[in-house]
């Protein structure tokens, strides 16, 4: 099983796109997840859910879903603003490292930043790199937006529970010196990263779609539809990304566990004195070592 997270009903519709004989899995304190399978990959099973905004609910819901499914891998998957010109809308990111931007210690004149980072796991990055050899992964894109030739970046991202929608910002401004190699923004894979981390280290991955470029255009990129198209590309390199891990070993088709040997009855005929059959003892004899 993979556990797939997002944070908002666009992103969570992006991946069940890709999913056929979903049903609705409820968590014992009212989560809901849908599970299925990925479309022509019946070995691969996912369970979707939705986290909402934030890095506190991302955290939470990542160990619900990792103490439920018991996954092999886990993935948050959604929408960022692109840090770099060299982002066009609608490429991902695979993020290298997520670094948590809020922390550190305020004094009279300064902010002095104390982050943390999280980094992603080896083997999915070697399978995530693979995927990018001939685009393999547009296999999972419509037409349209294979046309657009999107382009897949392995670099850290900054994640804190701001909206940022500016380039000159105090926020943007600590971000540009203190975590210069994000090259996106967004407000869940810090929690997600973290829970995943303390879950007896679930190899975990955050992918990302580029909407807007956290300049204060956001809301003429959203109208524009570039949240669907983010959603969609994001959600199809991890679909991909799944895909090229091993399937899930279905139960029902694994090799019964052998047999211990069947150990030969034992018939005692116990006689008395004179001869009188007195009764039959059936079974194995063991010494109160356990030995015959």
């Amino acid at each position: 099983m993979i556990v797939i997270l997002t944070a908002l009903g666009i992103e969570q519709d992006a991946v069940l796109e890709h999913l056929v004989g979903a049903t609705v899995h409820e968590h014992n304190k009212g989560t809901l997840f849908d599970v299925g399978a990925i479309t022509g990959h019946p070995g691969h099973r996912v369970a979707v859910g939705v986290t909402g905004a934030g890095t506190t609910t991302a955290a939470a819901l990542t160990e619900r879903a990792g103490a439920e499914f018991s996954p092999t891998a886990m993935m948050f998957v959604g929408i960022a603003g692109g840090l770099r010109d060299k982002l066009d809308l609608g490429d991902v990111v695979v993020a290298t490292k997520v670094h948590s931007y809020q922390g550190g210690r305020s004094e009279n004149d300064e902010f002095l930043v104390r982050p943390r980072s999280w980094e992603l796991s080896h083997r999915l990055d070697q399978k995530a790199r693979r995927l990018c050899r001939g685009n393999g992964w547009y296999d999972w894109l419509s037409e349209q937006a294979r046309a657009a030739e999107p382009k897949v970046s392995f670099a850290p991202i900054a994640v804190g529970d701001v909206v940022l929608d500016s380039t000159t910002s105090e926020l943007a401004r600590r971000i540009r010196t203190s975590f210069n190699d994000a090259v996106a923004v967004e407000m869940e894979g810090s929690g997600f990263a973290h829970a995943a981390a303390l879950a007896d280290q679930v190899p975990a991955v955050v992918v990302r779609g580029i909407s807007d470029h956290a300049n204060g255009r956001k809301a003429q990129d959203d109208r524009a539809g570039n949240q669907l198209i983010a959603a969609r590309n994001a959600a199809a390199f991890a679909i991909a990304l799944a895909v090229s891990l091993e399937p899930q070993t279905d139960s029902a088709t694994e090799s019964p566990s052998p047999m211990a040997p069947s150990l030969p009855p034992i018939h005692n005929t116990m006689t008395a004195r004179d001869h009188a059959t007195v009764g039959e003892q059936i079974g194995v004899q063991f010494n109160n070592w356990g030995q015959k």
